[in-house]
């Protein structure tokens, strides 16, 4: 496995990544894409999470600009932009290379690195950046501890230091909402001269549990919106929602019925137009034998939007909720 690695390590080392519009003998010339944009990557000195986020004005940012691996990395390529920089540099600290190193060794075999922007940062929180000379105006990074922000193509060069500065001040909240509270100060400060269209976000564990799809906190992407960072908070804040909401799901598996009814509480609070969420926390409550509490939360809901009272019907043979509960509840309301 370790010579594998090794052999693999040398052919990313040693294989230059195309210029922009140049392509392999045998294929077609591609054109260049201009993801010009601004990202942040960063580690939580806390929890070990690691993170990218990133707004542009251009169709499916989240497709192109963001990588990121847990226990691994993470990398924003952005600019004349150049995905290969994403695998291949999580394949380079996956192996160990230091991001420094990685992002180094790739803008060496980059022949068109002058038009690159590439931030990386690795599990044990080492930064890079690279903002090439061609990079449109205006245009830079900051690589601070643990965090760098770039940007190009900017309204103006207040941009990039407006994300350090609000990612430092929020220090102590949830990565996620400190990589959406760095986007929101580009924003507020100028942003894109061209404007806004799409956005991403995704947060990965300190350690991968061996189950990929555990592994990612946050995957959250707007492709194309004329307010894409709203859309994300909107995101942000339905997938804390539903995290509650599944974090009640399993309490109530282990038998804690009041935890589950805690959880489901917070995540209709943080949520309260998604009607289904409520009726959940309804359906516990009955289940737990506190039908009269659970009776004006139907109410709504049912109120809401009708066909719940039908799904209702159907919770018996799910083995959900007792015949006589449900047959109750449809007394008490007509």
């Amino acid at each position: 496995m370790r010579a594998l690695m090794i052999l693999l390590m040398a052919v990313v080392t040693t294989t230059p990544l195309p210029a922009a519009g140049v392509s392999r003998e045998g294929e077609r010339p591609r054109p260049p894409r201009p993801v010009h944009t601004y990202s942040i990557v960063a580690r939580d000195a806390a929890t070990g999470e690691l993170g990218v986020a990133v707004q542009s004005h251009w169709f499916q940012v989240g497709t192109i600009v963001p990588w990121a691996e847990a226990g691994v990395g993470a990398v924003a390529t952005q600019s004349f932009v150049e995905p290969k920089y994403g695998p291949r540099g999580l394949q380079l600290m996956r192996g160990g290379v230091p991001a420094p190193r990685a992002l180094e060794k790739l803008v060496a075999a980059d022949e068109g690195r002058d038009v690159r922007q590439v931030a990386m940062i690795d599990a044990e929180g080492r930064v890079a950046a690279w903002t090439g000379e061609r990079c449109i105006a205006a245009a830079g990074h900051i690589e601070g501890d643990g965090f760098s922000v770039q940007a190009n193509l900017m309204a103006n060069d207040r941009v990039w230091p407006a994300m350090a500065e609000a990612f430092r001040a929020s220090e102590g909240q949830p990565l996620a909402e400190r990589l959406l509270a760095a986007l929101q100060a580009a924003e507020a400060a100028g942003g894109d001269v061209r404007g806004r269209q799409s956005a991403a976000l995704i947060v990965v564990r300190a350690e991968t549990t061996g189950e990929p799809w555990r592994d990612r906190l946050v995957d959250l992407r707007v492709d194309d919106s004329p307010r894409p960072l709203e859309e994300l908070a909107r995101l942000l804040r339905l997938h804390r929602a539903y995290e509650s909401m599944n974090a009640g799901d399993d309490a109530l598996a282990s038998g804690d019925a009041a935890r589950a009814l805690d959880l489901y509480a917070a995540a209709a609070a943080r949520a309260p137009e998604i009607v289904e969420i409520p009726f959940w926390q309804a359906v516990t409550l009955a289940d737990t034998g506190r039908l009269e509490e659970a009776l004006p939360i139907f109410r709504k809901v049912f109120a809401a939007e009708p066909r719940w009272r039908e799904i209702l019907g159907r919770l018996p043979a799910a083995g959900l909720l007792a015949a006589g509960k449900v047959e109750a509840i449809r007394k008490a309301i007509p």
